[in-house]
């Protein structure tokens, strides 16, 4: 596949941001990405925008206009893009086959959700609209109670520990330390982990991401203009999509979530790359489970090691193949449209060696997103 680079990012701090409104965050995303990118509004052809529920969590439909509105990017072509949590990493690769496609040159891409406007009673509906409303959600099926389900199963399968799971959060909450735009900024334990309120067997709640305000953004550009604007650009050489059953009793398992395998492969093929060669990757955690889901299912470890993966350090910062070094989804926080546009901007400052306290070594990494409980999935691999 053609190269399209990274040439710009920013984020807003992620958490309970009351005093910004939806535009603003966004506004404030895209003017650190355009700053880092150096270029103006007048560079850029198209935007993309990645929001989940705009209408439900602020009663505000019509967000592309919206946004290139408040960002003084009209009269340019905006565009929302929405899958689920998946919806900023589906809005990164809408602008990367713009650029491909030839249609485009400079592509700004952001993500942005405001949710904790709303009561928790209220934003678990709404992200349960994510799922199979008819079957799963009218029956009073949570997405806790969906990754509970398969946290239980894979349990059963493979001897995965409840000790196991909390040491994703508590790997995560300890990369977030020294993520400054992380939304919390606390050491966890496993007996913490395990001691916290159940919110769905296995899962409690420090297994669980929050709910969060955010936005983040980047510029994309083909790679002959990237030339213009930087010497040292990250490209994204790969780039999959893939769908399954968005209900969980419709697929074969619930203990391998074949969209991330699928889309894992076709981006490792563009790429030209193996799970063997990705040397750090940012990946859905919404749920601890997820992570673990996660990483068997992209090749990063064995179907059903996961666990003891991360139980022997190996996921780590240090580790043979560092995850969510941003904090993740558990720590960094989850505003759903904006998530996977996020994950992509870690990835992108691991690369450029910028990510301070909590950098790797790496020139190869991986970026993975997912919708619902599986139902989409989205992955990217940048390259150095």
């Amino acid at each position: 596949m053609k190269r399209v680079a990274v040439i710009g990012v920013g984020l807003t701090k992620f958490g309970e941001l009351w005093d910004a409104s939806f535009s603003q965050l966004f506004v404030e995303a895209g003017t650190r990405a355009i700053n880092d990118a150096g270029i103006d509004g007048t560079d850029v052809d198209a935007l993309y925008v990645g929001n989940m529920s705009g209408g439900r969590f602020i009663d505000q439909e019509h967000i592309s206009c919206l946004i290139a509105d408040y960002a003084g990017l009209t009269p340019i072509p905006a565009t929302r893009v929405e899958a689920a949590c998946a919806s900023g990493g589906l809005a990164i690769r809408q602008g990367v086959m713009a650029i491909l496609s030839g249609m485009h040159e400079v592509v700004v891409v952001g993500g942005v959700e405001k949710m904790t406007d709303l009561s928790t009673e209220r934003t678990t509906q709404t992200l349960a609209t994510a799922s199979d409303s008819e079957w799963e959600a009218f029956m009073g099926m949570t997405f806790p109670g969906l990754y509970a389900m398969m946290a239980r199963r894979h349990m059963h399968e493979y001897g995965t520990t409840r000790e196991q799971l909390a040491m994703v959060a508590v790997k995560n909450h300890e990369n977030a330390l020294h993520n400054p735009y992380a939304q919390f900024h606390v050491r966890i334990t496993v007996e913490q982990v395990l001691g916290s309120p159940l919110v769905a067997d296995p899962l409690r709640l420090l297994d669980c991401s929050p709910i969060t305000d955010g936005a983040a953004c980047v510029v994309l550009a083909s790679e002959e203009r990237a030339k213009e604007f930087t010497d040292s650009p990250v490209f994204i050489t790969g780039s999959g999509q893939a769908s399954s059953s968005i209900a969980l009793h419709s697929r074969e398992s619930i203990t391998f979530v074949d969209a991330t395998y699928n889309a894992g492969q076709e981006a490792y093929a563009r790429a030209g790359r193996s799970p063997a060669e990705v040397q750090v990757a940012e990946v859905h955690d919404a749920f601890t489970i997820g992570e673990i889901l996660a990483i068997e299912g992209l090749g990063l470890v064995e179907r059903g090691e996961g666990g003891r993966a991360t139980e022997e350090g190996e996921t780590a910062i240090g580790g043979r193949i560092p995850v969510n070094t941003s904090g993740g989804l558990k720590a960094k926080g989850h505003p759903v449209g904006a998530t996977g546009v996020a994950q992509v901007v870690e990835v992108v400052l691991q690369l450029r060696g910028e990510a301070g306290k909590r950098q790797v070594d790496a020139d190869v990494g991986l970026a993975h997103n997912v919708g619902g409980s599986g139902g989409t999935a989205v992955v990217h691999i940048l390259e150095r």
